[in-house]
Formats: C-alpha cells, structure tokens, sequence
C-alpha cells in the first residue's frame, strides 16, 4: 500500500529498521503525512471522532483507519457478478448480462449507538441495486447486519457509479418509541427499478419482523414525483440541523428557463409524510450554477452553509473549470423556506406584488391554496390538507466570498480566535485556505498540493488537521504550519490567520497557547499586515577591537511591558549571558571580555557576533556587533602592510619600527603613523614608489634596475637593503646600493642582472619591491618590471617592424634565419625595409558589378599598419577600399569591393610601399547575376511558404551576403544555395497584396521581373470531417474552408505520446511542476504527419496518418504553411484514433480452403467495428483484378458484389484470386474464393425442371405408400417433416443469392431511412390516437374524440349526476356487481362487452391502481371458472369485461415501450415490406402483389413490367425542385400518385400528407404541353362488360418523363375515379362503374382468379391446390422472405429479448399468472405458458404486428396487410407450445418459416423463464410505474363521455342492477342501490335522448 509512485531506493529510506507501520509516508512538504490505499477512486471519508477512528470507502474496498493514518481493518466489497439490469440475488442462468462487477461505495454513515444496542457503520454499494450493510464500529469487517436476499424496498443507492447518492441519519421518537432513521437523496438511474423516488426514508431500528432493515416503508415517507427521469436531482449534501434535515442538489428547473441549478431543500426531522418538504434555489452570482460540495459550518457565530459551486457549460449539468464559494447563512435560507411555505398555504403562491413566488414541484397533483394565515403557525410542518411539494420561485442569493479558475470540489471551515476559516479542494489535488472576512469578502492566504493532478473528495474531515481523500490517497494536513516557522519573521511573513508569534516564549503559535496573548505587544497576529517583530533599530558602538571591553547600548522597537521581578539578558554569540539595564525602549549591557571571543576566520579581519536580547531562555531580538583584529589587517597585504594599516575602516595605526597594526594610539618604540581618519596616515608610510630607470627589460640582456624610495629616515638600524623581483614564482635578490637625495627620497641602484622567463609571449610583468634586513618596504600598488622577447609572436618582417619603438626590436636577417631580436642582439645590420606581400587565400572569388560585398585576403607582410595597405588592393583591376575593423598586422586585409561597370576578372593584388605588389594565385570575377522566376508566386499572410527563385550565377560573393526579401520584410534562406536556384520561407506580412522578390548579393540588388509574390489571405478551415480514423490511418478526411490553395504543401499532423510515457507520467506526478514550463512540445512526444493534396480554394483532402497502437494520440492539427489549425478549433470536438477494424476470414472454418461461390450473389464479410470509423462509399473491395463493388456496410458486416465471371488473381503463386479489403491504408486477405462451375452450365430448362418434381414427388408418394403399408406412422411422420425441410431447403439455398441481392439492395435504401427514424422521424402515434384505435377499434367516432352533447341547461346536473356515478364506480363491490350482472344478461353481446370495458378503461384511467386491482379480483374469478373447466382454454377470446380490460390494461402499459423499443423495428419492418411489395406489379382492384409472403394473394401470372423513374417537379416555397421517383410503367394512375406522395412525404406521417385523390397527376411533355392523367377517362379501354383501368403504358409515358402533382380543380370531380385503398378497407369498391354493369379490371380479370369463394370449394379440392402450388411460386414467396428476415428478426428479437429489463407491466403481470397457478395448484408448466402467450403475446403483440397503424401513422394497403398476416400468424405459431411439423399439407405459410418457427420458440421460452426466475417482488414498482401513468395520460381521457355512455348501460339493465345490488348485505350497508338511484335521478330527469 505504500505510495507506488515512489522509487525503490526511497521507499527502502522511508523504511524505519525491522518496523512495518511504514504505510504512511511524508511527502516533500514534511508536514502532510499519507497512505496510499487500493480502490481507486476512493470516494467517501468518515470519522469517529470519539474513537478517532477513521474509515474510507472506494471501489471494492472499506478501510478502517487510526487518526495516525495507520491501517487496523481492511474489508474487500467486491467485484462481484451483478447486472443493473438484473435485480439481486444475481442467478447467472436468469441474468445473462451479469459479469463481474466493480462495487462502488455510495454511502458511508454512522449510526450512533441506543441503549445496549453498539453503533454501527452503516454501508451501501452500487451493487445488488444499492443494498446496504451494517459493519461494527470498532472493527468493519465483523458484519452486524447483511440481507442475502433483498427485497425492493431494500434498494437504497444508485446502481451507477455516476449518480449520486446521500444520506444522513437522524434519531426521531414515536410514540415513546426511539427510532433510527435513514434520509436518502439519490439521482435517477435508467437501469434497473425506476421508480425509487429522489428522496426517501429507511428505517435503521428497531427493526423487528416482518420489518426490514434499510427498507422503505410507506408509512415512513418518501418524495413522490411525476417523472424520475426529468426530476434527475444531482445530490451533492444532507445534513440535519436543529428540527430539520437539509438537501441539497443540482438538476434542471423544470419549471422555469430550464437551465441547471442548484436547490436547497428542508423537511421537518418529525414529519413521516413529506407534508413539509419545500425548496428553494440558490442563486451564486456570476453564474455559478452546479453546487460540488458543501460544509454546515460557523460565521461569526451564525450556522451558515457554505457551498462551493462550478459554472456549467453551456445548459448542461457538466461542470467547468470555473468556480466559486458562496456563503448562505442558515436563518435566511429559514426564512425563505418559510416564507415560500407561507406563500403556498395562504396565498395561492402569488406574493404581495401577485408574482408568483411559490409552486408545487415535481409535477405531482397538488396546487398552492388560500388557507387562513395561521395554516404555518399552526402546521409549521405542514398537514394532510397543506399543499406540497413547495418550490420557491424566488431564489436565495450570495455573493461569491471566493473564486477560482480550477474547479473546486470540496469545502469545511473552522473558528479560529474569532475567525472563519473554509479549506477548499480543487480537481488538481491542492487545498486553499481563505479567511472568510465579517462582510462575506475572502482572503486567499495559502494553497497545499496534497496529490497532485487528483480530485480532492467532497468527504473534507476535520480535527487538529484535515484529512484529505483524494483518488487512491488519504492524506493529513495540519491546518497550518506555525510550529514550524522558528523565527519572528518567517511566522508574520506567514500571513496566516492561525498563526502569531509568541514574543516571551519565542514562537509561533494559534493565539491561545500564547499565555500573555491579551496584553499588548506580546502576541503578533501575522496576518495583520501592520504588525511587526520585535527588532533592534541601533547599537552604539556598532563595531570595536577584539581586544577592547565597553558599554554597550541597544534601542528596541515593540518592546513587550515585563513585570518588575522580570528581566532580560543579553548574548554575545555563543558567550554566556550578560545582564542588562532596561530605560524604556534602551538596554545597556557590557561587551565581552577578549579572551572569551572566538578567533577572527582566517582570510578577514573582522568578525560579526549577534548580541541577542533573551528572556529565560527564549531570545526575543537579535542586533550585530562587528569586532575588528589590526593585526589581520596588514598580514592580509604583504606588499603594502602600513598603507593597508591606516588606510582601514577600522581605527587601525602603524607602528613602522615594530612592524605592528594596533588598535591602540602608542607604540612599543615610540614612532606611530595614526589612522587617515586621524592624520594623513598613508603620505607618512615608508614606501618605495617609482621605477627611476626604464620598467622595459629586454629578456636575454644586463640590465640595471633602479628604484626611488621616501619616509625611510624612520629606520635607524644598519640592516642592507636588498631588490627583490619576483618572476614565475622565483625571486632574484639583487644587492642595492642606496643614495640619498637632496628632496628627503632615497635612490636604490640594483645591481645588473640578465632576465629570462620561459613564457613564448612578447611581454612578462614581475613585480619588484625593496626589503631592509627583516623587514619588507611597502611598494606603491602597480610597481613592475616589465620583461619582453621580441621574438615571441612575431613571424614576419612586418610584424616585426610593428613592434612599438621603444621596445626596439629589429628583423634581424644575417643569422641562419630571418628573425625578430633586440636590437642590440642582431650581429649583422637590421632590415629598414620588408619583403614584398604574399597572398595565400581569397575569399569570396567573385562578386557582383555594382561591388558592395567584403573580400577576405589572407597572407604575410601584408603590411605593418592599416595605412600601409590604403589605396594598395586591387581585385581583377579595380580598387577595392580597406577597412580598419577587419585589418589584421601583416597576416589579413578585409576590403570593399568598388563597382566594375563590367563582368570581369583577374587576380587581387595588395601593393605595400614601395615593395612590388602581392598578386594571389586565385582568379576573382565580376558577375552580373540574374534572377528568372518563383515558385511559388502566392502564400499566406503568416508566412511560412518555402519560396524557390530560379536564376543564373546566383553564387556570388559568399552566402553571408546573400539576402532575399518581399518588399521590406526579409524571406529566410533555407537551404545550400547553388548557382541556379535558392529557396528561403517567406516570413509573416501585415496586409495582403503583391510584393516585389528582392535578392541582394551585398549591396547589389536584383529582382525577380514580371514577376510579384502575392499575400492572400489565411486560408480557414471551417469543417473537416469525418472526426475519427482507425489506428492504420489513411482515411481521408475532407477538409472545408477558404483559401486553402494558398498554401504550397499543407500537412495533416498528429502528436502522438508513447504508452512509456504515459506510465511514468503516472508515477512521477511531482514532474507536473516542471512539465508545466514545457507544455507546448514535450521531448517525449513526437509527431507523424501526412501531406494533404488540395482539389480547390474551398476543399483539400488529407489521409490520416498511419499511429502505432501502442502510442495516445494527443491531438491533431494542419499545417497550412505557418497557419496551424488544431482539430478541436474546428468544430470544438476532438478527433478520435480507434484500433482497427477486425475481419474474419470468408471461410472461417477452413481459412486456408477456398470460400464457395455461386455467381449471381453476393459475398457477405464479417467483422468487427467496421463502421466505427469508415463508410461505406470510403471502402473498396476487389477479387483478383477486378473490383467487388461494396453494396452495403454495417458494424459487422459488408457486402460486396464481385463480377460474374471469375478474375484473374493478382498473385502468381495462386491460380484462385483472392478476396481483398482495402480501407484507408488497411488492407485486408479474406482469403481465396472460388466460382461454383456447375452454375457456369447451360441452366435447366423449365420443362426438365417440372419433370424432375413431379418425378421426385412420385418418387415420395410411393415411399409414402410402403410406409402407411408398415403402418409406421410416427417414423413416416418424422421422415416427412425431414424431407419438406431439406426440400424447402434446397429451394431456400437456389434463392439465396437473389435474397442476397434484394436484401443488400433493400438494405441500401433502409440505411437512408434508418438515418431519420430514431429521433422524429419514427411517426409514432400519440397517445390518444394510439388508445382510440386499441381501445374501440374500428369505430369512425370513438367517445375519445366526442364530447358531452348535452343541453346547457342540463349539463350541470347530469355532470353531478356523472360525477357521482364516477365516485360509484371507485368503489370496488359495485363496480365488480356491475360487471358481473351485464355478463349475466342475455342480451348482453361480446360487442357490448368489449365497449363496457373500454368505458371503464376511460373513466378509471386517472385511477391505474385501483382499475388494476379491480382486474386482478375479477381475472381471479375468471381463474376459478376456467380451473372447473379446462384452464387452458382461459384468456384465449376476448370473451369477458375483464379480458378486454386486460388488453386495455396491457395496451396503456406497453405504450412507452413501444415508443422506446418495440416502434422502430415495426417501422422498419413496415418499411421494408412496402419497399418490396411496391417494387413489383400490384393488382388495384384484387390487391394481389408480385412480391407477396401470402400465397393467397400471390399474382401467379407473368405480368411484364418495366421500372420507370419519372421526374416529380415538387414546389418548395417558392422554388420548384425536381425530385426522382421509381414507379412501374403498370402502375395505375393513383399507384403512380401514391408512390410521388411516398417520396416526396418520406419524413411525414400519413395524416399529415394529402389524399392521393385531392390532386391530379399532370404530364409535363415539350410537345402536348400539359395532360392531365387519371384512372379512368374516355381513352378507357372497354372490353365487353370489362373495364380496364388506365396505366402509364396505357398513355405511353416514357421513361425519365416529368410530371407534377396538382390540387384537384372542382370542376373535374364529375366521374372522379375514387381512391382504391382507403386505411383498412379490405374490398376495393369502384361502385360508379359497378352500378352501369361494367366491371373494372387492372392487371387480372378477378373471374380468371382460380381462386373461389371457400363455401364453394370441397376440402378435398383445396388441400389438393395447396400441394399443387407450383415450385416456381414458392421461390417468389422463399426470395420475399429471405429478403425481409433481418426485419422479421429485428421486430421478434425486441418483443421478446430480456437482455433489457421486460415491461416492469410484464413482470408483474406474469408474476401474477404463476400465483395463480400455484394458488389453484396448476403444477403443468404447458397451462402456465398458454396463459402467458394468451394475455400478452397473442392478446397484444398480435394485434400490433397485424395492425402497425394503432401505434404508427401509416397507411396499410391490403398487399401490406396480407404479408403482415403471415408474420402474425408466425409469431402466434412460435408461441404455441405444440410440436411444429411440417408436411406437404401445411399452409404455405407455415412451410415459409418451418426452419426459424423452432428459433423463435426458443426466444419465446427463454423470455417466459427469465421473467420467471426475476420477478420477486415488482409490486411496489408496479404501483409507481402505474401512478405515473395515471398522472401522464388522465388528461387524454374524455372521463365525463365515458361516464354517460356507460350511464346507458346501466339504464337499460338498471332494475337488475338495482337488484343485484340490493342482495348483497355489504352493499346494502354501503347503500349502493340508493347511491346509484341518486344518479338515476340526477342523470335522467327529462332527459329526452336516454
């Protein structure tokens, strides 16, 4: 557990010897002490502080810890196998989602000890839907209390780890009865129940059976709202303080703006209903919205909340970086709860000025009333008849006390001498202490990094430190450091409220350990910035000699008042204590004696001691006194002992015969020379001050040496004066001979010496001094010999000669060589003039003609002066001008080249005197260079274009001359520039426009002609998508902007930071501080770029750059020259590398086998995460060498169609070509495939085709005769069933590859309209359409949409009567006599009974509960009846109330999940079939369709028919748009217009389009200008008694011609062709022409239809059809089927798939169902599971896949209809627990789906088991989910309709309702007969229309 990101070798140092407590560690800041804890993140920090017990609650772990940080219990919660969506305990065969799962902590609370009954701790997870335990104080992992098999009740925390959860425990007494109770506040979770309300109430003790601990009791109160999902209360908070408990919490404001905000809210301790919950806003000024923690803490003695908040982003509850601490004082948050309260209770909620102040929240049934005033005063917490839940409208506001710009996470304050204190944590792990000033203003006066990069917890604890809990850390941090600070002045420069300093007990402390803290001067509080520390303002003397002893007097500042018995010491250094005399603010004290003080270090001559003001012990002030030592003085200069003496700071004199400094003003031998502070000290020095002969000496020669001295009559003695001169360290005495001048100076003659030195330089100095016997004479500062070789450095004549004079050098040329001497040393006669210059080097070797560039020429003798060379170069002929800086004597001459007017060349020459010249070997040219062009001419305003100018010559001069610019800004050369071309990069511009290429080579300037480089704009990006791309790259992102071809060569980058990194980045979290100066471009990260190519100014595309796995993208950006774009500037989202897509083989099995395939088809490719990030237009796929063109792609599949003939393959090493998957720069192998060659034969002719099965079915007849024959009935049976398998088989894989295609074809068009169903574009019916077409399905006006017809002056007493009939009906024993005795009438029909129930749905909607029991009681009695019968016969009709009610019942339950789940898939489903259905020939009168899944309305005959696309012209606003629209040229004219209205309507329910016969369909053609098109007109074609109806072949509309959909004129509707299909018509009618005895036809003649009425037919006859059904139609139906089956699969699979929850209505429903059955001892599973398919599946999901237009706003044409019938029928057989099998007798249907019907009951099964095995105890939930329902669609019931129609029904049998009523003795005690005579009277007195 110790700290991981520590390194070995320091962890070994932090390790005490042979201890193991080591856990806790110091960090750099020695103070803060931490443990390092597994269960990151940990979440919740609680203290026992009696105990000093601390514990610690994170992910899968509980700690239990000592105040000292050290570990004595550790408990591991998890993970274990759960699911959100499974409900405890967890069964892995009954919740197949459930995987190993990490257990947050949620809560962590402690519940104080009662009686004998110990305290516990109390602990709630996220697992097991938020159970929670009971563990022992003392040691967590002894288990006081834990629930294996919890109930819903028990469900207290959110599931997920996201939502918060809180809670605070309060202790309430009941009737003489102490209780323990557990307030929660806890965020809404979409898993899981969904009905646990935001806040609720757990009982904690006594908890005596059947009571449980934690569970939610009704009679101990709850928050009841009308939407959990919208009330999503973000809880930050509870506490309790006085009578109260307190929440607070964030969520949107549903009742005003909608914004996010954060709410306090208060419920009286007592009050077990929730009668007094109100709430209020908080308001932070500067838009602080989202509270993040909070603190019940002290102000000024005030209770105040304090609350630190973030500002959210944008209208959303995330949290930025920016926040604040407000401060909310306790009494006036009171006072605005009361105050709302008030409002509420007495004034409707309006305030004085009639605004409303005050609302009831949470969208419950309550409304603010006009109590009387005294309603507060009297229910202060609130009662049955006071409104509630209450919100304030008026918020409660603060001014933020503190603001940051990180965002701050946690709060708690202390008191400290008077003071408030808040510490605050922030996101980056650090604490801020603010002092928080009277008026609310804060001072930020320190900040600890605790653990940096972390979140600190909103757990802050606090006792003497703060405990801080941050991700895997729980740290302590003293609440200040005044201990540490060991002196005054770092205590004050502290400036923390905590501290001061102590000035008699010397240090810092908090105020009350300080003893003398209330007198003045003795406590110094440092954050008040006046105060200042106790100091010495003088000392006299402030310096004197070691060996002197005085008085010594010290002035004191801010002197603390002592007592009389008190005194004060003062301390010389480490000496002991003097005393002192204390004057006011002056202390006298003497100097210590010499022998005490310490020696003077060596190297100084003084020392400073401190001299320290004590009291006791503790020094209160500190001065300096410096001691002086004038002996050190004059031995730390040797070369001036007497100068150095009485020219010191110090009183120093010097005694000259005794060789001594001295402090005193008297010598041992008499003669003194006093301070220059005294006398003229320095001018009476002995001294030696002048060289009298020259300070030159040549090295090698005699030389005298004579010095003058003064002052030196001092000396009497007979002692010889000797020369000394010291060089390199060795010293030459000389014997002196002394003489005395007239002046009182003494002239020493030394005698001659020849010097040598071995140093290879011109010159040496040696100092030279005098010495008396013993003694050493001072020398002036400076006095040298100065020795000198002139061979040394001097190489040439030249330099030679320029020696200075009086050194007197020569260049000596008779000895063997020519060299450089003394003059004196040369044996032959020196030179007077120097050999003619040598030229060894030119640089540059050319130059332009205008001259300008400096030309380098290196030799010797190239003269012995600058002036010698003036005037005396040339280059190639011209003058070239010298310059003094660049002159080097003799060996360099640095000149200007001068204009040639010409191209030239020729050598330098360098002329020196009178010499002949100096002519270089290299030749120098002139030349004219010239620039030609650019490239290239155009760049953006930033800069950064590489610019390449093209010319001739352009090497001249050197490159340092070469310079380019635009106009006046420079353009930097990079790169080695040749003679013909040099390319710089342009640099930043203000403005845009045309600027002229300059190139100057030196002065000379040249231009590029014609040509200008012109700044454009900054190219801008303005989108680029898509935003993602896989790790192998190359997906080419489409880039938008301006100006984008500017740019020469823009660059896609990506800044990528290996995993090493990363990991070490972990570890090392100090280097953040040093991460933090280099934040741009770490050395760690590096980038991989790509080149973008640009198409135009406005698009470039760029391919993703290829990105190991192993690395973290850390952003992308474009290069646009020096523009850098990044990514997240576009559009402010980033841009995402994902690994890359996985693909498997073709032939999985067999991958190294060739893949089969049948040409014709498709190849289907699996995978994994295709589309995450790629489309479908950006893969390619290719076979060999030819493309297999991509049809469709999902996420894990793509289908790509390959040519029909087999490709080459592309690898020589195999024949077979191979399949391959190129996306981006991936590219995959799938392997080889090889084409079917039977397929590649002639195909069979139809003749053969119909021999062989008729050949086969001989074949299987005969065997069918041997086997009756055997009388081997149940072998035969199953032969049979194997045989039409593997024969539909067969069939199914011959149409497999057109299924293939169709799909991949239909697929293509889905995928448009997946893209807008989901969100609006799904038409979902609302709710009251929905519940009027299931409720009275097929009624024109159902009693939803009518209203009341009643007379006005009846309406009021009929609604009474209506009214009163409503309360009636609430009572159970009425309602159930009601019902029962309308069953009982004869001529009571199963109509009637169907509306009775639908009535009663109505009225009792508002009252779901009470209708559902009232169905529970009379579905028992159903249950009763059937079990004497046969039960499995029950719920199978609808042939009672109830079992109407129960579809009613299940239909108002299942809506939201139809608009949830089931819709989408229906549509889709619905979409697909009319996809396929209008894609082949439908028949407009008999409905029978091409495509068809219904054999029945099968179009048998071969109708051709050509596919047309016409163009639509659709008027949008003003503009006319062309719109392409598929038809068939077959098509009759109003199929034409029904398909125009499809697409132009795609998005649009069908309610919202127009009639297909309010519009005339016009033909737009060049010639006959407009003609009008329609069903039927005069150009009919009339055959007989047979009309054909009119197609576009009948007027010979081409292909691609243009039409328009035009309104109806009036005048045309004389022999208007009616609209073939209206929604639900099954018998087309043409009834005008019917009635002339002409009968209209379309595709077929309806008398040729083989099919007849079925009265007619034998049954011999049409079971013979049905086996008769020729093959080639059974693959019509095999290819419609396989086309649909994803549909198909999708509807099922979302019907019955239980990986989501099922309807919490399903569950409880089927819970109810299995009671049952035990209840009447039904132990055959078969009767269960038919109850079960009879109330849902067959009672609902029947009706709603047969009938999609009772929940979606379509049109279902009989075609549709008859393939949904087949799809029903489907599903009903998949629910029927009988045996499937198949014969050559079954219905085709049933033949279709033979293969998937055994699938499906699996499905079926599987669902039926799962509910099974979870549904315990669902009841509460089901009330909840029902009471919300009754809230959201009461409304939407007519009630007072209901009611009347029902009314009518009670008048027609009302003597037998009346009697029935009378015989039961409890409803004579209820007085219903009388009851229902009231209404009676009230509802028909002179009602004329009953």
């Amino acid at each position: 557990m110790l700290a991981s990101s520590i390194p070995l070798s320091l962890l070994l140092l932090l390790l005490p010897p042979s201890s193991l407590s080591a856990d806790v560690t110091a960090t750099s800041d020695p103070s803060v002490r931490w443990v390092e804890l597994h269960g990151a993140p940990l979440s919740h920090l609680l203290q026992d502080a009696g105990a000093e017990r601390l514990y610690v609650g994170g992910v899968d772990h509980l700690y239990q810890l000592t105040s000292n940080l050290e570990v004595t219990a550790h408990v591991r919660t998890g993970p274990h196998l759960d699911s959100p969506d499974c409900l405890p305990p967890i069964v892995p065969q009954d919740c197949p989602s459930a995987t190993p799962t990490h257990n947050y902590n949620k809560l962590l609370l402690m519940e104080v000890g009662q009686g004998a009954e110990p305290g516990s701790l109390i602990v709630c997870g996220s697992l097991y839907q938020g159970i929670c335990d009971k563990r022992s104080l003392s040691n967590i992992s002894q288990l006081i209390y834990q629930t294996s098999n919890p109930v819903d009740t028990q469900y207290v925390a959110a599931n997920d780890p996201r939502v918060s959860t809180v809670g605070v425990v309060i202790t309430v007494e009941n009737k003489q009865e102490v209780m323990h109770l557990m307030l929660v506040g806890r965020g809404y979770t979409s898993k899981g129940p969904g009905d646990i309300p935001p806040i609720t109430t757990r009982r904690l003790f006594p908890v005596v059976p059947p009571r449980r601990a934690f569970s939610q009791e009704e009679e101990l109160g709850k928050l009841v709202v009308g939407s959990y999902s919208e009330y999503n209360n973000h809880f930050v908070k509870a506490v309790a303080h006085g009578d109260h408990v307190y929440f607070l919490f964030s969520r949107r404001d549903m009742w005003h703006k909608k914004e996010y905000r954060t709410y306090a809210s208060r419920l009286c301790a007592s009050d077990r209903s929730f009668y007094s919950y109100v709430e209020v806003p908080l308001l932070c000024q500067g838009g602080y919205n989202l509270a993040q923690g909070a603190w019940l803490g002290n102000r000024s003695g005030e209770p105040t909340l304090f609350v630190v908040m973030s500002a959210g982003q944008a209208s959303t509850p995330v949290a930025t970086g920016r926040s604040a601490l407000c401060i909310y004082g306790m009494a006036e948050l009171d006072t605005m709860l009361r105050q709302a309260q008030e409002v509420c209770y007495t004034e409707g909620g309006r305030g004085s000025s009639g605004q409303e102040e005050a609302y009831i929240e949470y969208a419950v049934s309550s409304k603010c009333l006009r109590l009387p005033k005294v309603s507060l005063s009297e229910y202060p917490c609130g009662g049955e008849h006071t409104p509630n839940p209450i919100a304030s409208a008026v918020p409660l506001q603060a001014t933020p006390t503190f603001t940051s710009t990180t965002q701050l996470t946690a709060v708690i304050t202390a008191t400290e001498a008077g003071h408030t204190i808040a510490f605050l944590g922030d996101r980056e792990g650090r604490l801020h202490k603010v002092l928080v000033r009277p008026d609310r203003s804060g001072d930020l006066y320190g900040s600890v990094s605790v653990d940096s990069s972390t979140v600190v917890s909103a757990d802050l604890l606090m006792d003497d430190s703060i405990y801080v809990l941050t991700y895997s850390r729980l740290s302590k941090v003293p609440v200040s450091s005044c201990e540490r600070q060991t002196d005054c002045q770092s205590c004050l420069t502290l400036r923390d409220p905590y501290c001061g300093w102590c000035v008699l007990e010397g240090r810092c402390s908090r105020k009350h350990q300080c003893q003398r803290h209330l007198q003045s001067n003795h406590w110094l509080w440092s954050f008040e910035p006046t105060n200042r520390c106790v100091t010495v303002q003088s000392l006299q003397p402030a310096n004197q000699s070691k060996d002197e002893q005085t008085q010594v007097t010290l002035s004191v500042v801010q002197l603390p008042v002592l007592t009389e018995s008190e005194s004060l010491s003062c301390v010389f250094g480490l000496l002991p204590p003097q005393p002192t005399i204390v004057m006011g603010t002056s202390i006298t004290c003497q100097s210590p004696a010499p022998e005490l003080l310490p020696p003077i270090p060596t190297g100084s001559d003084h020392m400073i001691l401190p001299v320290s003001l004590r009291f006791g012990h503790v020094t209160i002030t500190t001065g300096n006194m410096t001691f002086y030592d004038c002996g050190a003085v004059s031995r730390l200069k040797q070369s001036s002992q007497c100068l150095s003496c009485v020219s010191s700071v110090w009183s120093c004199n010097w005694c000259p015969l005794d060789q001594l400094c001295t402090h005193n003003h008297s010598c041992p031998n008499q003669h003194i020379i006093l301070n220059q502070r005294d006398s003229l000290g320095p001018t009476s020095c002995p001294l030696v001050f002048s060289l009298q002969s020259s300070a030159l000496v040549p090295m090698g020669l005699s030389t005298t040496v004579v010095l003058q001295g003064r002052n030196l009559d001092v000396y009497t003695d007979g002692a010889q004066y000797v020369c000394v001169v010291e060089i390199q360290g060795v010293q030459v005495n000389l014997t002196a001979a002394v003489e005395r001048t007239p002046d009182n100076t003494h002239t020493f003659t030394c005698s001659p010496h020849q010097f040598q030195y071995a140093v290879s330089q011109l010159q040496y100095s040696a100092p030279v001094y005098l010495r008396r016997g013993e003694r050493r004479i001072d020398a002036s500062p400076g006095l040298r010999l100065q020795l000198y070789d002139c061979s040394a450095g001097q190489s040439d004549c030249s330099q030679c000669r320029a020696v200075p004079e009086e050194y007197g050098c020569v260049w000596c040329v008779g000895s063997s060589a020519p060299s450089c001497v003394y003059n004196l040393s040369c044996t032959s006669t020196p030179a007077d003039t120097c050999p003619p210059p040598q030229i060894t080097q030119v640089l540059p070797v050319s130059g332009p003609l205008e001259g300008g560039v400096l030309v380098t020429i290196t030799g010797s003798n190239l003269g012995m002066r600058y002036q010698d060379v003036v005037g005396g170069v040339t280059v190639a002929g011209v003058q070239c001008l010298p310059q003094p800086e660049g002159y080097l004597i003799s060996t360099r001459v640095v000149c200007e080249l001068q204009p040639s007017g010409k191209q030239r060349e020729g050598p330098v020459l360098v002329t020196v005197g009178t010499t002949p010249p100096g002519r270089s070997t290299q030749i120098f040219t002139y030349q004219d260079p010239q620039l030609l062009d650019l490239v290239p001419d155009k760049g953006p305003v930033s800069g950064g274009t590489r610019l390449t100018i093209r010319g001739r010559q352009l090497l001249t001069g050197q490159s340092s001359d070469l310079s380019a610019f635009l106009g006046p800004r420079p353009c930097y050369i990079v790169e080695e520039v040749n003679d013909t071309q040099l390319v710089c990069q342009t640099g930043s511009s203000s403005r845009t426009g045309g600027v002229t290429v300059r190139v100057l080579f030196g002065k000379a300037e040249r231009t590029v002609p014609n040509v200008t480089f012109r700044y454009l704009d900054d190219p801008v990006i303005t989108d680029a998508v898509p935003a993602e791309s896989f790790y192998a790259g190359g997906r080419v992102i489409m880039v938008m902007g301006r100006n984008l071809d500017v740019v020469q060569q823009p660059i896609i980058s990506v800044w990528v930071e290996p995993v090493e990194v990363q990991r070490v980045k972990r570890r090392r979290r100090l280097a953040l501080l040093m991460a933090k100066q280099q934040l741009v471009f770490n050395s760690s990260m590096t980038t991989v770029s790509e080149r973008c190519s640009v198409l135009s100014s406005s698009q470039m595309t760029c391919p993703t750059p290829t990105v190991a796995p192993e690395v973290k993208v850390k952003g992308v950006w474009f290069q646009l020259d020096n523009v850098r774009v990044h990514y997240e500037t576009i559009k402010g989202k980033s841009f995402t590398y994902y690994p890359n897509p996985e693909f498997f083989p073709l032939n999985r099995e067999a991958p190294d086998s060739p893949y089969r395939f049948k040409p014709g088809g498709v190849i289907a490719v699996e995978g994994q995460d295709l589309t995450r990030a790629m489309s479908r237009q950006e893969v390619t796929a290719r076979l060999g060498d030819q493309e297999c063109e991509v049809k469709t792609l999902d996420n894990t599949h793509l289908y790509c169609e390959p040519p029909e003939i087999q490709p080459m393959s592309v690898d020589n090493s195999n024949e077979l070509p191979s399949l391959k998957v190129f996306m981006g720069n991936l590219q995959v192998n799938l392997g080889l495939v090889q084409y079917d060659s039977d397929s590649l034969l002639s195909p069979v002719p139809l003749a053969a085709q119909i021999g062989l099965g008729a050949g086969a079915a001989v074949i299987i007849l005969s065997v069918l005769v041997v086997i009756l024959m055997y009388r081997r009935k149940s072998k035969q049976a199953l032969r049979d069933y194997k045989k039409v398998l593997l024969q539909l088989e067969t069939l199914e894989i011959n149409v497999g590859d057109q299924c293939r295609k169709e799909f991949t074809d239909l697929m293509t068009e889905m995928m448009d309209l997946s893209s807008d169903v989901g969100g609006p574009g799904l038409p979902l019916l609302d709710y009251r359409t929905y519940a009027e077409r299931v409720f009275f399905p097929g009624q024109q006006t159902a009693p939803l949409s009518r209203q009341l017809d009643l007379p006005e002056s009846r309406r009021q007493t009929v609604e009474q009567g209506l009214q009163q009939l409503n309360n009636l009906l609430n009572n159970r024993l009425f309602l159930t006599r009601f019902i029962h005795t309308l069953e009982a009438q004869q001529g009571f029909s199963q109509r009637d009974r169907g509306y009775v129930a639908s009535l009663l749905t109505m009225a009792l909607h508002d009252k779901l509960e009470y209708f559902t029991e009232v169905m529970k009681s009379l579905l028992q009695d159903l249950v009763q009846q059937y079990v004497a019968k046969n039960p499995k016969l029950m719920l199978r009709r609808t042939e009672t109330v109830v079992e109407k009610m129960l579809t009613n019942w299940m239909s108002i339950c299942l809506y939201s999940f139809l608009k949830e789940v089931a819709g989408e898939p229906l549509y889709m489903l619905y979409r697909a079939i009319k996809y396929q259905v209008d894609k082949g020939p439908v028949d407009a009168v008999t409905g029978k369709a091409k495509r068809t899944l219904n054999d029945s309305h099968l179009l048998r005959e071969d109708i051709d028919y050509c596919a047309m696309t016409l163009t639509v012209l659709v008027k949008n606003g003003v503009e006319v748009q062309p719109c392409p629209v598929k038809v068939l040229d077959t098509d009759t004219i109003t199929q034409v217009k029904d398909k125009i209205l499809d697409q132009v309507y795609r998005g649009a329910p069908f309610s919202q389009r127009p009639a297909a016969d309010s519009l005339d369909l016009e033909w737009r053609s060049g010639q006959a200008g407009h003609l009008t098109l329609s069903d039927d007109d005069v150009t009919a074609v009339v055959q007989g008694r047979w009309k054909r109806i009119n197609t576009l072949q009948h007027y010979k509309v081409p292909d691609g011609a243009t039409v328009a959909l035009i309104p109806r004129s009036q005048s045309s509707g004389g022999v208007g062709v009616n609209q073939v299909f209206q929604t639900g018509e099954k018998t087309p009618m043409l009834e005008g022409e019917e009635e002339e005895g002409l009968r209209l036809w379309h595709l077929v003649k309806s008398s040729e239809d083989p099919e007849i009425p079925k009265h007619r037919k034998s049954s011999m006859r049409e079971r013979e059809r049905a086996k008769a059904i020729p093959e080639i139609y059974l693959t019509r139906l095999l290819s419609m089927k396989g086309t649909l089956q994803k549909f198909v699969d999708d509807v099922f699979v979302a019907i019955l798939n239980t990986k989501r929850p099922p309807p919490i209505a399903v569950r409880f429903f089927f819970d109810f169902l299995d009671d049952m059955a035990e209840k009447h001892g039904i132990d055959d599973p078969e009767t269960v599971h038919i109850w079960k398919t009879n109330s849902l599946p067959l009672r609902f999901w029947v009706n709603i896949l047969k009938n999609p237009q009772f929940v979606l706003d379509v049109q279902v044409t009989d075609s549709i209809d008859a393939v949904l019938s087949v799809i029903a029928q489907t599903f009903i057989d998949s629910c029927t627990t009988s045996e499937h099998k198949v014969g050559r007798d079954s219905p085709v249907n049933k033949l279709l789906y033979a293969r998937e019907i055994p699938r499906y009951k699996q499905l079926v099964e599987r669902y039926y088991s799962d509910i099974h095995s979870a549904a315990s105890g669902c009841y509460q939930e089901m009330n909840s989910t029902l009471t919300e329902l009754s809230g959201s669609f009461a409304s939407e019931m007519n009630n007072l309709v209901a009611l009347h129609e029902l009314y009518k029904y009670i008048n027609k049998y009302y003597d037998q309702i009346i009697m029935s009523l009378e015989e039961d003795s409890s409803g004579q005690k209820m007085q219903l007969a009388y009851r229902l005579q009231q209404v009676a009277a009230l509802v028909e007195n002179k009602v004329t229309d009953l």
